[in-house]
């Protein structure tokens, strides 16, 4: 067994389940996805501790626990369409591919986009679909999507999201007027009722866009 795969082992039980982490299904691809794939080889020997690293251009790659836990706020099945937007190191789009979901990412950096995908590619992910656009317009060409997950803050839930996400669907996304105070909010979307629900103070990089900051 190498070192990697016994540092996910204890990154999933000293980390993840311990905090109530429960899904089987993130619990499974959080044990697999090689987070260290995601980052500059100089940062690999701290790629599964309990913290964020920067991936360049004031971005970062979440530490575990958030990612896990945003991936089991969607309550996905295998099959699902996730959009998610800010696609980053890759490494959420990577976690929610494992879980069988067909991913569909946004990525308004060019350079992380381009470094991105050629990882994504490198690491059998090519199935994700990856897109270099302003994320919160979506991806309405390929709308509607049974769940949506955002990685970075914004002042409020963006409009074309909502109208994007299916029917019944769920969203999961940092929101907060204070930069410095945002809640993790679950959108959900059923009979045409959307209701939001407040999950617990977080801290993100900027949503930038046109239904951003």
């Amino acid at each position: 067994m190498g070192v990697y795969s016994i540092s996910r082992e204890r990154m999933v039980r000293e980390q993840l389940i311990p905090r109530g982490i429960k899904s089987p299904a993130v619990i499974a691809a959080m044990s697999k996805t090689r987070r260290h794939l995601f980052i500059e080889e100089a940062l690999w020997s701290r790629a599964y501790e309990d913290f964020p690293l920067m991936i360049g251009f004031g971005q970062t790659i979440s530490q575990p626990y958030v990612v896990a836990w945003m991936s089991e706020l969607l309550e996905s099945s295998p099959g699902m369409s996730v959009l998610e937007i800010g696609t980053g190191s890759g490494y959420q789009a990577a976690v929610l591919h494992e879980m069988g979901l067909k991913v569909y990412s946004v990525e308004r950096i060019r350079e992380l986009h381009q470094r991105t995908r050629d990882r994504l590619a490198a690491g059998n992910y090519a199935r994700i679909r990856l897109k270099l656009d302003d994320g919160t317009l979506g991806w309405p060409e390929c709308a509607p999507f049974d769940r949506v997950i955002v990685t970075a803050g914004g002042p409020d839930v963006p409009a074309p999201l909502v109208e994007q996400l299916a029917d019944p669907g769920i969203m999961v996304i940092p929101v907060g007027l204070d930069k410095r105070s945002q809640k993790m909010v679950v959108v959900r979307k059923i009979n045409g009722k959307i209701t939001r629900e407040a999950k617990g103070s977080v801290a993100f990089v900027d949503l930038v866009g046109a239904c951003g900051w």
